[in-house]
C-alpha cells in the first residue's frame, strides 16, 4: 500500500517549507479544484455544447455524450485515484547489505506544461488533459485549437474559475490564442518541461522535432490507421452494428475509429447482409475539414474503380457534407484499404484466416486502437503473440472506441501514432517525476572499510547462496610459429 503524504507545511525549525507533491498547490486543493471543475461545467452544460455546435458542427447529443458525459466521469475518477496514485511510496525490497536504509517514492510535478489541444473532441480531449496536469501541481499553458476556438476557451476559462474555487492561484492556467502561429510561437520563445500534443502525425513530427532541440519530454496522441477484424466464428451482427457506428460517429472523425473491417471469408456472407441496411440508412453528415471529406469521397470512387462494390451510391462532398459510405470487396492495394483519411467511409476487406488477416492490418503501418470480434475472446487475449501482433496499446474485444471511454484506461500511441501515455494512472504520473529519497541510520550503516579475507569469504557465501564464483580465466595462450616469433 503507498504510504500517505505526509504533512510538511513546517520545517522542524519552524520555517514554512514545500509539500513534497506541491507545485501549484497542495494536493487536497488540486482534487478540490476538480470537482469545482465539474460544477462549472454542468452549470454550463448547455453553452458548451451550443459553442461546440457552432464550431465544428456537432450534434448536441454527440457533444453530452461523446464529451461531456466522458469528462465529468474522468473527473470524478481523478478524484478518488489521484490521491493514492500520487502519494508518498516506500521502495522494498532492498538487499540485506544496505544496513539502516530506508527509501521512498516522492512525487513531484514537472513543472510547466503546455497543453496544444485538438477539435474533433473538443472538451472530453482538452478537459482531461488540462485535468491531470493541474491535479499533478503543473503549471499549465493551453493552446486552444482553431477550429474549435470558442468552446475550449469556454472550457478553460471555467477551469481558471474553479481556481479560485479551490483557493489556488488563478495564474495556474494561461489560456493562448487559438491559432496556428501561437503554438510555433511558444514552442519556439518558451521553454516548457512538458508538451502534450493531440492530431495529426504530420504536425506530431514538427513538433517533435523542435522539442528535441531543447530536449522537452512530449506526450503525442497522433492518430491511428487501424483495423477491425471479425474472426469465423464472431457473432456478425454485432460486429457489423459496433464497426459501422464507430467508422461513422463524430463524423468519423475519430483517431481511433476503424478504417478497415477485415473479415474472414467464412463470416463474410453474414457481415456483409448485416452491415448492408446499416450502410443505406446512413444520413448526411458534416465534416469539420471539407476538404478531407472530398478525399473520402474521392478514395471512395478510387476503390470502386479498382473492383469494389458500394452499399449506397458515393456521393459527391458539398462544403463538407457528405454521406458515409461502406466499401465491399475493397481491393488492399487500394489507397482507401490503406486508411490514410479522417472521415466516415469504411473498406471491408475478405481475409483467409487470421494470419491473413494480420498481414492486412500490419501492413497499414500506424496502429492506435484494434478491435477484434471473436466468439471466444478469452482465448485470444490471453495469445500474446496475438496481441503482439496487432501492435495496437488499445485492444478491444467485441466492441470498438467505447470501452475506452473508461477513464482509468489509458491511451499510448506507437510509432506513427505518437507516444507517451496519456488519461488513467499512466497519463497522471507522466505529467509528474518520481524523486527517490533514501534515509540511512547514523548507527546501523554498511561498514565502508575492506574487509578482512575470512570476512570476505563469508559475505561471499551469504551473498551468493553458498555459491562458489567461477575462477577468473586465465590468459589464453598463443602459439607463434618460428616465422612470426622472429619478424
Amino acid at each position: 500500500m503507498p504510504e500517505p503524504v505526509p504533512d510538511h507545511d513546517m520545517h522542524p525549525t519552524g520555517r514554512p517549507t514545500l509539500d513534497p507533491v506541491a507545485g501549484i498547490g497542495r494536493l487536497d486543493a488540486r482534487v478540490a479544484w476538480s470537482a469545482a471543475f465539474e460544477r462549472h461545467i454542468v452549470a454550463r452544460e448547455s453553452e458548451l455544447v451550443a459553442r461546440v455546435q457552432a464550431d465544428i458542427g456537432k450534434a448536441p447529443w454527440e457533444t453530452v455524450t461523446q464529451d461531456v458525459m466522458p469528462l465529468v466521469a474522468s473527473l470524478r475518477w481523478h478524484r478518488r485515484h489521484a490521491p493514492a496514485i500520487l502519494s508518498t511510496r516506500a521502495i522494498g525490497g532492498a538487499p540485506w547489505w544496505m544496513l539502516g536504509q530506508r527509501h521512498r517514492g516522492v512525487r513531484l510535478p514537472v513543472g510547466d506544461v503546455l497543453v496544444i489541444a485538438t477539435w474533433n473532441y473538443p472538451l472530453q480531449l482538452l478537459g482531461i488533459q488540462l485535468a491531470q496536469s493541474v491535479i499533478a501541481g503543473n503549471r499549465t499553458t493551453v493552446k486552444p485549437s482553431e477550429r474549435a476556438p470558442a468552446s475550449q476557451r469556454l472550457l478553460v476559462e471555467l477551469a481558471i474559475e474553479a481556481l479560485g474555487d479551490a483557493g489556488l492561484d488563478a495564474s495556474s492556467i494561461v489560456l493562448e490564442d487559438a491559432t496556428r502561429e501561437a503554438g510555433r510561437r511558444l514552442l519556439e520563445t518558451r521553454r516548457f518541461d512538458h508538451v502534450v500534443f493531440t492530431g495529426s502525425t504530420a504536425v506530431g513530427r514538427e513538433i517533435a522535432a523542435q522539442c528535441a532541440r531543447t530536449l522537452t519530454p512530449t506526450t503525442l496522441e497522433l492518430s491511428g490507421r487501424d483495423s477491425a477484424l471479425v474472426l469465423a466464428d464472431a457473432d456478425v451482427a454485432l460486429a457489423a452494428r459496433s464497426i459501422w457506428h464507430a467508422a461513422t460517429m463524430n463524423a468519423g472523425q475519430t483517431c481511433m475509429a476503424p478504417r478497415r473491417a477485415l473479415v474472414d471469408r467464412r463470416a463474410l456472407p453474414g457481415f456483409e447482409a448485416a452491415i448492408r441496411p446499416l450502410a443505406e440508412s446512413a444520413g448526411t453528415v458534416r465534416l469539420a475539414d471539407a476538404a478531407m471529406a472530398a478525399r473520402c469521397a474521392a478514395l471512395a470512387r478510387a476503390a470502386l474503380a479498382a473492383g469494389g462494390r458500394s452499399v449506397a451510391a458515393i456521393e459527391e462532398a458539398r462544403d463538407g457534407a457528405w454521406r458515409p459510405a461502406c466499401i465491399l470487396d475493397c481491393p488492399r492495394g487500394a489507397e482507401l484499404a490503406a486508411g490514410d483519411h479522417f472521415g466516415p467511409v469504411l473498406a471491408v476487406i475478405a481475409a483467409d484466416g487470421v494470419a491473413d488477416m494480420l498481414d492486412a492490418h500490419r501492413a497499414a503501418g500506424q496502429h492506435l486502437a484494434t478491435a477484434v470480434f471473436a466468439a471466444d475472446p478469452g482465448r485470444w487475449a490471453s495469445d500474446a503473440g496475438f496481441v503482439a501482433a496487432l501492435g495496437s496499446n488499445v485492444v478491444t474485444f467485441n466492441d470498438c472506441i467505447l470501452p475506452t471511454a473508461h477513464p482509468g484506461t489509458s491511451i499510448e500511441g506507437r510509432g506513427p501514432s505518437g507516444w507517451g501515455p496519456s488519461r488513467g494512472a499512466a497519463g497522471l504520473l507522466a505529467l509528474t517525476r518520481e524523486v527517490t529519497c533514501s534515509f540511512t541510520s547514523t548507527r546501523l550503516r554498511t561498514p565502508l572499510d575492506e574487509p578482512s579475507p575470512s570476512a570476505q569469504a563469508w559475505l561471499r557465501r551469504l551473498a551468493f547462496g553458498g555459491r562458489r564464483p567461477a575462477p577468473a580465466a586465465r590468459p589464453e595462450r598463443t602459439h607463434r610459429s618460428r616465422e612470426e616469433q622472429t619478424s
